[in-house]
């Protein structure tokens, strides 16, 4: 007879864990497990029987996944978590995770994402999720089916982290649309400055610094959010998660303190992080996989600000990880801010698979987990600054010049990214707009003292590269130009700010 373990207490979760056959200790006393799985799988998730941005599968289909996942589960050990998304009483969203008990390690990351909640209310939103059994006929037999009419994820075939995580924003991305917000792929953080406190989103694809731009110190900043933030009318933000899921990969304590201190942590949960069989942990080793984990509580984090007390937006950031001729920062207008959200683009990295690592990618408002029309995202966060002054610029976490076994460029390293955001917060950037793509740029920014990386057109002409520097010019907007046009809701204004 199967049996439900309801809501555990964290120290069960870690033992049922640790009797994971695919579970070590590393050397800080935390668990580490190794998946099949190793990213989220983009491939394999339908929205059931709505206009949606991805793909979609019929109510039949649905169903019959649903009948086979409910008699697996029938005969499986089950963990239910429940918890809130959100702690602010306007937005929090009642959610329930149901995972198959021998992937227990899936339930103690949910467990420290989700805000507690003991109300014994029926969730809003729920993931029903079984790693064990696969989906025949669904590529690479997994399927993560997304009813949004009854807010019901269901995940089979996947043992990646992820997918939990994500099957639960998802669905709220459809809520805070309907209260007439958007829902952001981004982190939130507060900077003091001789002028108060400003309060900066950053938005940006996985892995191309969201997560490292957001907790990277300047002033004494205060990390509020690090994925997934609702901004509503008249600039107001709520956050979602009591915890980060942050990439590991990389992760230099010189740079990321206060992260490297938060994963180092007993009580953190390692997924895909290099160890030797000494248990000792090398966050430079891609042996398995660059797209390595950890999952920690806020509180483990040197400082951080709750969401609840923080002011309006101030101003919104857009990563954009490039490698040609993208400036480390511009200022865009209103519509321009549309414009560059829309096309999101970036290089990909292994947080989307093989499929996306190191290709270039657009990926409308960085948000692959937005589940409605991309062409909505755009219009309403058009609306939504017209209710509250953000300011928005475009910043390059990548490189100028090539790609990185080119020795003619140059790289935007987290330090150049950390002036930027000073200086934004600070006022203390002075601009001019560009030729060729009518935004602001750089013409100095205090402790960044490397002109190329502010003005990329110099490098090109100073290595006598400028009909190259041209040719992409042309290039990106025909191509940003015939992108948007893809989108049949958007506004034909934001289409216009890209030629």
């Amino acid at each position: 007879m199967a049996e439900a373990y309801v809501n555990p207490t964290p120290e069960e979760l870690r033992k049922f864990t640790e009797e994971m056959p695919q579970c070590r200790i590393s050397e800080f006393g935390s668990v580490n497990v190794q998946t099949r799985v190793l990213s989220r799988s983009a491939g394999s998730t339908f929205v059931v029987e709505r206009p949606s941005s991805g793909k979609t599968m019929t109510r039949e289909a649905y169903e019959e996944i649903a009948r086979r996942q409910d008699r697996y589960l029938a005969e499986n050990d089950v963990i239910v978590i429940d918890g809130w998304i959100g702690n602010d009483p306007t937005l929090m969203t009642r959610a329930r995770l149901v995972m198959e008990k021998r992937f227990a390690n899936i339930a103690g990351m949910q467990q420290k994402l989700y805000f507690p909640r003991e109300d014994g209310a029926e969730p809003e939103v729920q993931v029903i999720y079984t790693p064990g059994l696969d989906a025949p006929g669904y590529p690479d037999d997994r399927v993560i089916a997304v009813d949004l009419d009854a807010y019901t994820t269901r995940v089979l075939g996947s043992d990646y982290f992820g997918e939990s995580k994500k099957g639960g924003l998802r669905m709220w991305n459809d809520i805070v649309y309907n209260r007439g917000g958007l829902a952001l792929h981004a982190g939130l953080k507060v900077i003091p400055t001789a002028h108060g406190d400003k309060v900066f989103m950053i938005i940006g694809l996985s892995g191309t610094g969201k997560t490292t731009t957001t907790f990277t110190t300047q002033n004494g900043s205060r990390p509020v959010q690090d994925d997934f933030v609702g901004l509503m009318p008249g600039g107001i933000a709520y956050g979602t998660e009591n915890g980060c899921f942050a990439k590991t990969f990389g992760l230099d304590p010189a740079f990321e303190p206060s992260i490297h201190g938060a994963v180092t942590k007993p009580t953190t949960y390692l997924e895909n992080v290099y160890q030797d069989e000494h248990g000792r942990v090398d966050f430079f080793n891609e042996g398995y996989t660059k797209n390595g984990r950890a999952v920690f509580e806020m509180r483990d984090l040197l400082a951080y600000e709750d969401a609840r007390t923080i002011g309006t937006v101030d101003y919104l950031l857009i990563l954009n990880r490039n490698q040609n001729i993208i400036p480390a920062v511009a200022k865009l207008d209103q519509v321009q801010s549309a414009a560059y959200f829309m096309l999101g683009e970036t290089t990909g990295t292994a947080a989307g698979g093989a499929a996306e690592e190191g290709r270039f990618l657009r990926v409308p408002g960085t948000n692959p987990f937005f589940p409605l029309p991309h062409g909505l995202q755009g219009n309403r966060l058009l609306e939504l600054l017209a209710t509250h002054p953000i300011e928005t610029y475009l910043l390059n976490t990548g490189r100028v010049g090539g790609p990185e076994d080119d020795e003619r460029s140059k790289d935007v390293k987290i330090p150049h990214t950390s002036a930027c955001v000073r200086a934004i917060a600070e006022g203390t950037i002075e601009w001019d707009r560009d030729p060729d793509f009518g935004y602001q740029v750089a013409t100095s920014v205090p402790d960044l003292d490397d002109p190329e990386l502010l003005q990329p057109r110099r490098l090109y002409e100073r290595q006598g590269r400028i009909d190259e520097y041209r040719e992409i010019v042309e290039r990106l907007k025909r191509e940003r130009v015939e992108h948007l046009r893809g989108f049949p809701e958007l506004d034909p204004e934001v289409v216009e700010a890209v030629r």
